[in-house]
């Protein structure tokens, strides 16, 4: 009897010692795999930056910089703008000029509504 009692606790210790080393290889694996995923996350992250600084690079090479745009718009709309302030300056006293003589150009006369009820009677 005990013989068997010694052999139940060999199996048991046996069976720990099994838990355990199941336990660290699981431990092992999880710690491998939370590794590759930092390091697959690391390689994205660098292809990424890479692919966005070769865009970049097009996008200087073939369109200019933004900057260059921003430039080249706001030139243009200060021509623009002053153009039409000279186009103002010239035309202005004109422009006042014509309104003023269809304001001051009445004509007084009856209105027809008027002149029908008048030749009626």
């Amino acid at each position: 009897m005990a013989s068997q009692t010694q052999g139940i606790q060999l199996l048991l210790a046996a069976e720990k010692r099994a838990a355990e080393k199941v336990a660290e290889a699981k431990k092992r694996k999880a710690r491998r795999l939370k590794q590759a995923k930092d390091e697959a996350q690391e390689e994205v992250e660098k292809y990424r930056q890479e692919r966005e600084n070769q865009f970049k690079e097009f996008e200087i090479k073939h369109m200019g910089s933004r900057e260059f745009f921003a430039a080249r718009i706001d030139a243009d709309t200060k021509i623009k703008i002053d153009e039409m302030n000279k186009a103002v300056i010239v035309n202005k006293e004109a422009v006042i000029d014509q309104i003023l003589e269809l304001v001051y150009d009445i004509k007084p006369e009856l209105h027809k509504n008027f002149k029908a009820a008048a030749n009626k009677e």
